[in-house]
C-alpha cells in the first residue's frame, strides 16, 4: 500500500501536490513571478488543475472551488487525488507531498484517500509486477492543523480498503471458502480479533440447510467463520453484528448462468464477506470502543455432484422449509442460516452486506448501495451520513410487507425467488424471515466489482463498504 505519513517543512525540491484558491500566497512554494501569474491566469481562465515542471521537481496545484458543499468537495479531492497519483506514476516519482497551505486538513486527507484508492494495483499473478508496478510509494501530507489520530485513522481505512480488494480480485482457484476462512484468521492475529472457523462437521450439527444445501456441488468444503472485536471499554451493551455473503464462485449451479459473460465476475461473489472482514480488521486495529461480531458463511456453486436442483425443498438452520426453484440464487440461501445464527447474539444491529441480486444493479448501476430493513432511523441516518461522507451513497428501497406475497410457496414456508419483478426487495424479505432484531440489508451488486475503471475505484473489486462502516462505528 501506498504509505501515508506527516511532512515537516517543505522543502525546495520537494515534488509537491498544493490544494489552492484564487487568493492564495504561492511565495511559500518557491514559485517565481512568471510561474505564479501563469497559474492564476489559468485558474481565472476555469482550469483546476496546473502542472509545474521545474525540473528539478513538479509541482502540482489543485484549485477548490468554495461554493460546493463539504460532501462535494470531499468527493472532487479524492477524484483529483485519483488524476494526480498517475501524473506521479507516469513522472516516475516516489514521494509526493501534499501542502496544505489553506489549512483544510480534511481536504488534504480526501486527496490523499484518493491518491492511494487510485494508485491501487493487483499485480500479484503477473511475471512483470516489478516492471509494472507502480512508481508512487509514499505520501506525505503538510498541514498546520492535521491530528496524528486522523491520519492513523486514514491509514488504517485505506489498509483494510485494499484488503478487502485483494481478497475480491483473488481468483477462485486460489480462495476457496477455507482459504477464505484462514485469511480471516491472519486478519485477526494482525489486528487482535478472535477468530473461530466452523467446519463441515460442526456444520451439519448446527443444520445450516442453506450453506449445506449450496455446498454439495462443490468438491470444496463449507466454512462459517465467525470473528468477533469485544474490547474491554466498549460502549455499547449488545454487539453490533455484520453478516457477509462469501459465495468464493458462482456459476449459478444448476439454474446455470444463461447471459453471455455473465460469470467472468463470479469471483467477486464474496465481496460481502470481505468487506466484513476487512470492516472488523479496521475497526479492531483503530481500537474502537466498540464490541462488533462479523459473520460469513462461505462456499462456491457449483453444478457439480450431488448438487441442488430446482424443485427441492431444503429446510434452513431455523427449522423453516424453502422449496428452492432457482439456485442462482444461493446467496439468500447461506445469508439466512447466518442471520438466523446471529440471534444468539441479541444484537443491538444486523448489517449484512452480499452481492445478492442484478435487480439492484439495474436499478442505480454502480453509483450507489440498495440498502433496506426495519431499523430503528436513528442507524438509518448515521449510515446515509457515513455514505454521504466517503461517497459510498445508500438508495433506499421500501421494504413493504405486500412483497411477501411472491415469495408464497404451496409446498414449503416460502421460495427462494419472488418473480420477474421487485427482485432485489423480494430477496430482501426472504432474508428478512430469519431475523428478530433490527436490521438492515445493503445490496452491493452494483459497485463491489466493476468492469472498468471510475477515478479511485479502479477496474475490479472496489472494496465498497468498508469506508462506509469504518465511518460510521467511528462516528458511533
Amino acid at each position: 500500500m501506498t504509505t501515508l505519513k506527516k511532512a515537516g517543512a517543505v522543502r525546495p525540491n520537494d515534488n509537491l501536490i498544493v490544494l489552492c484558491s484564487l487568493r492564495t500566497d504561492f511565495k511559500p512554494l518557491w514559485l517565481s513571478t512568471t510561474e505564479t501569474e501563469y497559474v492564476k491566469t489559468e485558474f481565472e481562465h476555469g482550469r483546476h488543475s496546473v502542472i509545474l515542471n521545474q525540473f528539478s521537481r513538479y509541482v502540482f496545484l489543485q484549485l477548490i472551488d468554495p461554493k460546493k458543499s463539504p460532501e462535494q468537495l470531499l468527493e472532487i479531492c479524492r477524484k483529483a487525488g485519483s488524476t494526480l497519483a498517475d501524473r506521479c506514476n507516469e513522472y516516475k516519482i516516489k514521494e509526493a507531498v501534499i501542502a496544505d497551505i489553506e489549512d483544510k486538513p480534511a481536504l488534504a486527507l480526501a486527496l490523499a484517500e484518493g491518491m492511494v484508492l487510485g494508485n491501487y494495483q493487483f499485480v500479484k499473478y503477473k511475471s512483470t509486477k516489478e516492471k509494472d508496478r507502480h512508481s508512487l510509494e509514499a505520501i506525505a501530507i503538510n498541514s498546520r492543523k492535521l491530528k496524528d489520530r486522523d491520519l492513523d485513522m486514514m491509514n488504517i481505512c485505506m489498509d483494510a480498503t485494499l484488503r478487502a480488494r485483494d481478497l475480491v480480485n483473488e481468483p477462485a482457484n486460489q480462495l476457496n471458502a477455507v482459504q477464505l476462512s484462514a485469511v480471516f484468521e491472519k486478519l485477526g492475529k494482525e489486528a487482535g480479533f478472535k477468530v473461530e472457523v466452523l467446519k463441515e462437521a460442526k456444520i451439519r450439527a448446527l443444520k445450516m440447510g442453506g450453506l449445506l444445501a449450496v455446498n454439495m456441488g462443490s468438491v470444496d468444503a463449507p466454512t462459517f467463520s465467525v470473528m468477533e472485536y469485544k474490547p474491554s471499554n466498549a460502549k455499547n451493551k449488545k454487539p453490533y453484528v455484520l453478516v457477509g455473503k462469501g459465495v468464493t464462485y458462482d456459476t449459478g449451479g444448476l439454474s446455470l448462468k444463461p447471459t453471455p459473460n455473465s460469470m467472468d465476475m463470479m469471483k467477486c461473489d464474496m465481496a460481502g464477506g470481505a468487506l466484513v472482514g476487512a470492516a472488523l480488521y479496521a475497526i479492531a486495529k483503530a481500537k474502537l470502543p466498540i464490541h462488533v461480531i462479523a459473520l460469513v458463511p462461505a462456499t462456491d456453486n457449483r453444478p457439480g455432484g450431488n448438487a441442488f436442483a430446482p424443485g427441492d425443498i431444503i429446510t434452513m438452520m431455523s427449522g423453516q422449509t424453502v422449496e428452492m426453484l432457482n439456485s442462482d440464487a444461493e446467496g439468500r440461501m447461506i445469508l439466512a442460516d447466518a442471520l438466523h445464527y446471529a440471534k444468539r447474539y441479541d444484537p443491538e444491529l444486523v448489517c449484512e452486506f452480499s452481492t445478492l441480486t442484478g435487480a439492484a444493479a439495474a436499478a442505480i448501476g454502480s453509483a450507489g448501495i440498495v440498502v433496506m430493513g426495519n431499523a430503528p432511523d436513528r442507524f438509518r441516518v448515521r449510515l446515509r451520513a457515513s455514505g454521504n461522507n466517503v461517497h459510498e451513497r445508500l438508495a433506499e428501497f421500501p421494504f413493504w410487507e405486500e412483497y411477501d406475497d411472491m415469495l408464497k410457496s404451496e409446498l414449503a414456508d416460502m421460495k427462494n425467488i419472488g418473480g420477474a419483478v421487485a427482485g432485489a426487495i423480494t430477496a430482501g424479505r426472504f432474508l428478512y424471515k430469519y431475523t428478530t432484531y433490527p436490521y438492515l440489508h445493503f445490496d452491493i451488486a452494483g459497485p463491489a466489482f466493476i468492469p472498468a475503471r471510475d477515478s479511485y475505484r479502479i477496474k475490479g473489486g472496489t472494496g465498497v463498504g468498508v469506508r462506509l462502516l469504518f465511518d460510521f462505528f467511528r462516528n458511533l
